[in-house]
């Protein structure tokens, strides 16, 4: 009895050590499989290669200013981002160019746009290392006019030459002879031309003034081209809206406006001679062809497109960036400002054409691609893919 009864328990914690055994195997393989995880947004990698996993950043909040010619875009692109894998809310101030470059410089904002590529002067006041210039759309000023004598559907023919004449006051009046021989059939009223200009640092102004150099020795002369220049003449207005609602609101006023505000305002604007001598409208089309007929394109992207050759060329045309530092000294949030770069160069650009701005080109994604992938977060690049 008493060998039967030792037996019994023997058995029974055989039984026990051996379920304690395979409950301990299971925990050994459920840890194995968590094991690449990590706390805070960290990522694991695929034998692909691909990121998978919990590979977001942690960072749900990003702040960029600059461009007003990029607002109508950025609102729509920056309502959507969220939605998208490892979105984040970005809270963006249209500001102007100027304030934007300004900002990133200040360390104000994790992102600034600008219409005009930071020169050398710009750069070299950077204490965070090397900025980094990514195109994010491609669009063209119009020169818009309220003229209430001739009808909406007339769009008048104007040169570059014709253009600097009223921006450095040459020419006063619309029935000028120089503007009448390019508009035969025309009856243009004697009505003083009033000149409307950004009041702002603006890489708007930047891209027409580099327009108006290419096109008029006086005016490279006399004025230049800048984010910022001595007006001659005329009346100034705050950002690319402040710009159009100048034009609307004063009869013999022109003035140039990104094509995406004229259209939302029904303003009336002009075809512009090229460098072909051909009279093109500002159009996506325009400003694609114009983009498309530059040759060289450096591998920082800093560069103009303004009077591009090409019969389809409008020659009021330029690109948009978005500027960063290349060296990110908050690594998560480093990592949240590549994958929104990586978004707007990539699924971002389905919006453009609707606004009326230009998807970006196949061959300045690439470029782009290669910008993105410089950026540095903790000795590692900051976008690694999703």
């Amino acid at each position: 009895m008493i060998f039967r009864r030792l037996s019994s328990a023997r058995t029974k914690r055989h039984r026990l050590t051996g379920l304690a055994t395979v409950l301990l195997g299971l925990m050994v393989i459920l840890a194995a499989c968590g094991g690449s995880s990590t706390s805070g947004g960290g990522s694991s990698t695929s034998s692909s290669g691909s990121t998978t996993g919990n590979a977001c950043p942690s960072t749900k909040s990003l702040t960029g200013a600059g461009s007003t010619f990029d607002n109508p875009l950025f609102s729509q692109m920056f309502s959507q981002y969220p939605n998208a894998k490892c979105g984040a809310n970005v809270n963006y101030q249209s500001v102007g160019s100027g304030a934007g470059i300004n900002d990133l410089l200040q360390g104000i904002v994790d992102f600034g746009a600008t219409d005009a590529p930071m020169s050398d002067a710009l750069l070299a006041k950077s204490t965070k290392g090397p900025i980094i210039h990514v195109a994010v759309t491609l669009g063209a000023v119009a020169m818009s006019y309220n003229l209430s004598a001739v009808p909406s559907s007339t769009h008048l023919n104007l040169t570059g030459p014709i253009i600097a004449g009223m921006y450095l006051g040459q020419i006063t009046s619309w029935d000028d002879p120089t503007i009448k021989a390019v508009n035969p059939g025309v009856t243009l009223p004697h009505q003083t031309i009033t000149i409307v200009h950004r009041s702002d640092g603006s890489g708007t102004t930047s891209i027409f003034t580099h327009y108006l150099a290419a096109v008029s020795p006086a005016w490279m002369s006399k004025v230049g081209a800048a984010t910022t220049v001595n007006w001659p003449v005329g009346v100034g207005g705050k950002g690319t809206a402040g710009v159009a609602a100048a034009v609307k609101a004063t009869a013999g006023s022109i003035g140039y406006v990104e094509l995406a505000y004229v259209l939302a305002n029904n303003l009336s604007y002009a075809a512009v001679v090229n460098a072909n001598g051909k009279d093109v409208l500002p159009s996506l089309d325009g400003a694609k062809a114009d983009a498309m007929n530059v040759t060289t394109i450096p591998p920082d992207l800093r560069f103009y497109i303004v009077n591009a050759p090409g019969d389809d060329s409008y020659p009021i045309s330029g690109f948009s960036w978005v500027i960063v530092y290349q060296n990110q000294s908050n690594a998560d949030k480093g990592r949240a400002v590549a994958n929104m770069l990586w978004w707007m160069v990539h699924d971002g650009q389905q919006y453009s054409t609707a606004l009326d701005y230009v998807p970006l080109p196949s061959t300045i994604v690439t470029q782009d691609e290669t910008q993105i992938k410089s950026m540095m977060c903790g000795g590692s690049p900051c976008y690694s893919g999703q």
